[in-house]
């Protein structure tokens, strides 16, 4: 079986990205899998008046300013409900995730599409995924107190239903050893 992964990168440089190329090498080890790319820096609108009260609508009565608020979230869910990893490569900007892809949480975390409301509290839907988090940071490791990137994407990766979720910190030196010794320990947990 074909392993779908969504691949997200989200640090806002393009080229001498630390987080990117250690994802292209982490990803060229899997052979074989389906992965579908978003670029985060190309940019995710911010959630709107018009996507908030389209999300208490049915499709059919939504406004058309609501309905085209919802069309890029609808695909930016269907993207995440289709894979089976989710590979998340970002920067750490000011101890944090970089907006573009908290955009994107707020885009794809939709209740009665990734979450809904129980009697006991919320409950993710997106269980059965995994996640793999490749963070870049120039002084802020994984579990620092001054990391709030990690404590959040668990928490609401965990909110939505993925559970299943791997951190790892990019070398601060991104030469050929390092990145194939990575990607070698990191490739059976993808591709499993």
């Amino acid at each position: 079986m074909t392993q779908n992964i969504l691949r997200l990168d989200a640090s806002a440089r393009h080229a001498d990205s630390a987080s990117r190329a250690f994802a292209d090498a982490v990803l060229a080890e899997v052979p074989g899998a389906s992965i579908a790319r978003r670029d985060l820096a190309d940019g995710v609108p911010q959630i709107t008046g018009a996507y908030t009260s389209g999300t208490f609508k049915a499709a059919d009565d939504r406004s058309p300013e609501e309905a085209e608020a919802l069309a890029l979230s609808d695909a930016l869910f269907a993207e995440l409900k289709a894979a089976d990893t989710l590979v998340i490569a970002t920067a750490t900007y000011n101890f944090n995730i970089p907006s573009s892809l908290k955009a994107w949480i707020d885009q794809v975390t939709r209740a009665g599409l990734a979450f809904r409301y129980t009697e006991t509290g919320p409950e993710g839907l997106l269980t059965g995924k995994r996640a793999l988090v490749l963070r870049a940071s120039a002084g802020t490791p994984t579990g620092a107190d001054n990391d709030f990137a990690t404590p959040y994407l668990r928490f609401v990766l965990g909110f939505i239903g993925i559970t299943d979720v791997t951190f790892l910190d990019v070398p601060a030196e991104l030469d050929a050893g390092k990145v194939a010794a990575a990607a070698r320990l990191l490739a059976p947990a993808i591709a499993a």
